[in-house]
């Protein structure tokens, strides 16, 4: 059932007091791949995720940004990267055995997708805190596997792309059709984020290009020649998977779903696309990445296909690609000079390899103590975490953090209806609210039946 009208918006600004988030920043420890999925780990993903909204609200609000000052003052922006290649190896390594195993029939997939959602929480709050100079100096030596973690993320989102994938394409509809499993459901709900999280690390790979003169000079020689950073963005902006078209009609990816484009904006440029550019600007731009980029044919010839994108359209939205555009005209008419041969002692990153080695040939078995411990919770521990589940995501909080009118969950119009059991989820219509039932079933009941619980204990 659908029902009409947004309510009222909450009046206070916050999530978390000052306070609050003081206490919860300062109890922020590092988690052992086995405990992922523990109690203990969902209290922190708890936090986090308070964290993170707070400060989309900060950020949003033009507000004194409390969480990122925090974060920096208590050393624990190195935490979040660790913490997101934790769940990134996790989800690699433990999780295809998990789905392997014969005896495992859990009855809700509840606790295993806030495992595969943490990673999507993390890259989301250093996302909005990495916009600062003193978050990037605050990542310290763990820049360098940001950078590689970024890069990962990237690079799968291109191989997907290159295998006729459609970006961003809704498999969780597709499997509701072939009445697949609920772990299968998980694996296609981790896909889906994916795609979102590789989005959200092109922001960070810019605002890391952004401060390469105070981060490592490790940091900048990987991205640019281990790497080849700007080769890679040059194959996204010819990819473009923040585009597609669907029954004819262009569509873009903001804010986490995909909006039609009305046929006078289809020239207007994407906040995604503005972060690829600013990327490329700096790497190729910037002294200290200029100089130490080795420009070979390959990549001579490939930097070259951006002549073709730089529009005059393109310039007047962001003036500082004029420069870019005069640099690849020089690049046309010289040849690249031989690379240099520089004496560099590479740092390399090491939090993935530490992990791994730490947790070398026991795969299997923290697959199965977490099925048995972590992934199969009594029917009142389920309960239990729904319930703490809806408090975090309180649907006035939500509606606060979004700034423009809620879309449709089904096909992203704007939307004045939203369901009626759990609150948590708008449609335009009736038959869009039928056709997204399967995808929506699961979270509408965990979410609806703690509503009820808490409206009962409320009435006592």
């Amino acid at each position: 059932m659908l029902v009409g009208g947004r309510g009222e918006k909450m009046e206070t600004n916050h999530i978390l007091t000052p306070g609050e988030a003081e206490g919860i920043v300062q109890s922020l420890r590092r988690s052992a791949l086995r405990h992922t999925g523990s109690p203990g780990w969902l209290k922190q993903h708890e936090y986090l995720e308070k964290l993170n909204m707070q400060a989309i609200l900060e950020a949003s609000a033009g507000q004194e940004e409390v969480i990122k000052e925090l974060l920096v003052t208590h050393g624990k922006v190195p935490l979040l990267v660790h913490e997101l290649i934790s769940v990134e190896v996790w989800k690699q390594k433990v999780f295809p055995i998990i789905r392997q195993l014969q005896d495992f029939r859990p009855t809700s997939t509840f606790p295993l997708y806030m495992v595969v959602h943490h990673e999507a929480s993390i890259i989301n709050l250093l996302e909005t805190i990495f916009y600062h100079k003193e978050v990037c100096e605050a990542v310290e030596d763990l820049a360098l596997d940001l950078s590689d973690y970024c890069h990962r993320k990237v690079t799968l989102l291109l191989a997907r792309c290159s295998a006729g994938e459609a970006p961003g394409q809704d498999r969780l509809q597709a499997s509701a059709s072939s009445q697949s499993s609920s772990l299968e459901e998980v694996q296609q709900q981790a896909e889906a984020l994916d795609f979102d999280i590789a989005l959200k690390c092109l922001s960070i790979l810019r605002y890391i290009t952004d401060h390469t003169d105070s981060l490592p000079l490790s940091v900048t020689t990987r991205l640019l020649n281990t790497h080849n950073l700007p080769c890679v963005l040059v194959e996204l902006l010819h990819r473009r998977p923040w585009s597609r078209r669907s029954k004819g009609q262009l569509q873009k990816y903001e804010g986490g779903r995909w909006l039609p484009v009305p046929p006078d904006e289809q020239q207007k440029m994407t906040k995604l696309e503005g972060q690829v550019w600013l990327s490329l600007y700096n790497l190729l731009l910037r002294p200290e990445c200029h100089n130490k980029y080795n420009l070979n044919s390959f990549s001579r010839g490939q930097l070259l296909k951006l002549r073709s994108h730089l529009t005059d359209v393109l310039v007047d939205q962001l003036p500082n690609l004029a420069e870019l555009q005069r640099y690849l005209a020089h690049l046309s008419v010289s040849e690249p000079e031989p690379p240099r041969k520089e004496l560099v002692l590479e740092q390399l990153p090491e939090v993935w390899d530490s992990i791994i080695r730490e947790n070398s040939g026991k795969w299997k078995a923290i697959a199965k103590h977490q099925v048995t411990h972590n992934f199969s919770p009594s029917d009142s521990d389920l309960r239990h975490q729904a319930q703490r589940w809806a408090q975090t995501y309180n649907m006035d909080v939500m509606e606060a953090l979004v700034l423009d009118k809620p879309k449709c969950g089904s096909c992203g119009a704007e939307a004045a209806k939203r369901c009626s059991r759990c609150q948590s989820e708008w449609y335009c219509n009736r038959r869009c609210q039928v056709g997204h039932w399967q995808r929506h079933k699961t979270s509408c009941d965990l979410v609806s039946e703690s509503l009820r619980r808490m409206k009962d204990r409320s009435s006592l």
